[in-house]
């Protein structure tokens, strides 16, 4: 590979360090998503050949972010049980109370909070690679802080660094990932995210069962995201930044227009491996020739959020992850032990024994997911997968209000909702906020979308339990479900199909 172009002085990302080529690791003819493609007679593009394995690090190291994500929710459940232990705690401090206790569980989500909001402010001028970058360091220090707590407070601090890595995290990994991914597999990647976030689930739920009666095994379950935060740091150090976020600041007149070209260029090769080096040049310039209507506009305000074609995508982006958490998955888990219990099995009346095998099963039908998603498309996946969460979340209304004799409904219904859950709004959303948003506006418009999934989530954490007191649980399953039918009607009719489309394509069909 050539060796790399001088970095202009005012590149926002470049590397201090030199790369070498990527190509003889495997990572040859990768394709980069959203360069022009030629134009087939039936008008769809023809895409320039394109290694999986060229994809496998710019997905990997990024993924990783999702992965401490769900490791988080994983081995918090087992922690907190650990931690009130007398016997296992291995502190002083372990007679917690229960607003403690959720002060520990709900730590990182509103941590995860101040990171979408953080996201907006410093998400574009970072770059994505940077944002990830302090996404694995806030990762590293939340785990040690929580690893080697001397009290609750110095805990619940951890636990709120460790939520920051995770709120820029999930705003600054998909977009990374659907900048630098061809569009013939964008979809298939980004849900393979949700995958890492699943497996991360289930190897916490196991770390947690094996450490859940070990003295102070709550420090272990933390400690253990250590490792994975460190080789994630290291990989988006050694990762280039996304040649479109590098265009995007030439454009706006962040450094020099040739110097940043180049720069781009080389990221590209970078990412595609030596397949790309007669070609690279010249997808740099038709990225610039679909980014040339930018070229006069500064950065984007918040005002610009709620205008025009941006309005459009926020509507869609923040209405699907909002229904992704108001049709009501947390709580439906938070059945899954006592179901599985009415039914007769007597291994599940150990809940972290449900938690893996519910696990389990979200990982096999995210699996499905990923492998379906960019040849069904994201439409197909959502209103598929939604009508059998509002079938599920009706039986199971069904069953706590009439059919309390006839457990089999419930398991039955419990494993329709989880499995329809993680071929549709599971990885789906995820997919379409990093597709949606024009690229200007996509830094703060995911960042507000990220914002609204956590709120939301947050929302129905903390009234799940005063609304199923005052409206008992058949009926709120019921309103889930009818929350769920609502979102039937907004996809069908706002959500637009985005499969196999350039990201600049996407934008323009927002027009």
């Amino acid at each position: 590979m050539a060796s790399p172009p001088p970095l202009p002085t005012s590149d926002p990302e470049h590397h201090h360090h030199t790369f070498s080529s990527i190509g003889k690791a495997g990572k040859s003819s990768g394709e980069i998503e959203g360069m022009d493609l030629p134009l087939l007679n039936n008008g769809h593009r023809q895409s320039n050949n394109y290694s999986v394995a060229a994809a496998i690090l710019p997905f990997l190291f990024p993924a990783l972010g999702g992965l401490l994500y769900g490791y988080d929710i994983g081995a918090t459940s087992s922690a907190t049980i650990n931690i009130k232990s007398a016997v296992s705690s291995g502190v002083s401090w372990y007679d917690l109370s229960s607003v403690q206790i959720g002060l520990i569980t709900s730590g990182s989500l509103y941590g995860a909070l101040i990171g979408s909001i953080m996201a907006f402010n410093v998400a574009d001028f970072l770059g994505r690679r940077r944002e990830l970058m302090v996404s694995a360091a806030s990762y590293i220090i939340g785990a040690l802080i929580t690893t080697l707590a001397p009290s609750f407070a110095i805990m619940v601090i951890g636990r709120f660094i460790y939520g920051i890595g995770i709120g820029l995290a999930m705003h600054a990994a998909p977009m990374y990932i659907a900048e630098t991914a061809a569009c013939e597999i964008r979809g298939r990647l980004i849900s393979l995210k949700e995958f890492f976030i699943v497996t991360g689930m289930v190897l916490g739920y196991v770390v947690g069962s094996v450490l859940v009666d070990v003295n102070a095994g709550w420090r272990y379950m933390y400690a253990t995201a250590t490792p994975f935060a460190v080789i994630m740091g290291i990989g988006m150090w050694w990762l280039p930044a996304s040649p479109r976020w590098i265009l995007l600041r030439a454009i706006q007149g962040k450094g020099n227009m040739q110097d940043l070209q180049e720069y781009a260029i080389y990221c590209l090769r970078r990412l595609r491996g030596e397949a790309i080096n007669n070609s690279a040049t010249q997808e740099v310039e038709e990225i610039l020739v679909e980014l040339s209507y930018i070229s006069e506009e500064g950065e984007a305000t918040f005002g610009e959020m709620f205008q025009g074609k941006c309005l459009k995508a926020l509507v869609i982006g923040a209405g699907i992850v909002l229904f992704q958490q108001i049709t009501g998955q947390p709580s439906v888990l938070y059945y899954a032990a006592s179901i599985f219990q009415t039914a007769g099995f007597s291994a599940a009346s150990d809940a972290t024994k449900a938690s893996i095998f519910l696990g389990l099963i979200k990982l096999i039908m995210t699996g499905v997911a990923v492998l379906i998603v960019d040849k069904l498309g994201r439409r197909p996946l959502l209103l598929g997968g939604v009508s059998g969460m509002v079938v599920s979340l009706f039986l199971m209304g069904s069953f706590y209000t009439y059919l309390g004799n006839v457990p089999a409904v419930a398991v039955a219904a419990l494993l329709l909702y989880v499995g329809c859950y993680q071929i549709s709004f599971g990885p789906i959303g995820w997919l379409m906020i990093s597709e949606i948003f024009p690229l200007r506006l996509r830094g703060r418009g995911l960042s507000l979308a990220v914002l609204v999934n956590f709120s939301a989530n947050a929302l129905v954490a903390f009234s799940f339990s005063p609304l199923e007191t005052l409206l008992g649980a058949g009926i709120l399953f019921f309103i889930f479900g009818g929350i769920a039918v609502a979102s039937l009607v907004f996809i069908y009719f706002i959500v637009p199909e985005t499969k196999g489309l350039t990201l600049e394509e996407i934008e323009a069909k927002l027009l």
